[in-house]
């Protein structure tokens, strides 16, 4: 017998608040489709598997920056989550530092000093 599914929610890869659309950052990117509030929990980003990590629709899509309104938050070994550390408005592009590409991670960590110090 079939199993009728009409009735059931169908599997969403990012929550309702967030689309993906063309980014003025780099290609495409991750956008609010509602105002998100600061300190909201968009998702899961990234999960461990051995020794790679993969990427969800969520970790996949947002972009990098040196001034981002979001973050990844750790939790357990294995899981990272993407959490806002702004409000975020309507229309407003996720952004994150990224910090798992170790040559990147390098550069970043060395520009974000740089900043540091010129603003202080």
């Amino acid at each position: 017998m079939c199993k009728d599914i009409a009735d059931q929610e169908m599997y969403r890869p990012l929550p309702d608040n967030l689309t993906v659309k063309e980014s003025m950052v780099e290609g495409i990117g991750l956008f609010a489709t509602d105002f998100i509030p600061c300190g909201t929990e968009l998702g899961l980003s990234h999960i461990q598997i051995d020794t790679e990590i993969i990427r969800t629709p969520i970790g996949g899509f947002y972009n990098h920056s040196l001034k981002p309104n979001a973050e990844k938050i750790q939790k357990g070994w294995n899981k990272w989550y993407l959490v806002t550390t702004k409000d975020i408005n309507v229309d407003e592009e996720i952004l994150v530092t990224y910090t798992f590409h170790n040559k990147l991670g390098e550069k970043v960590r060395g520009q974000m000093v740089m900043r540091f110090l010129e603003e202080n």
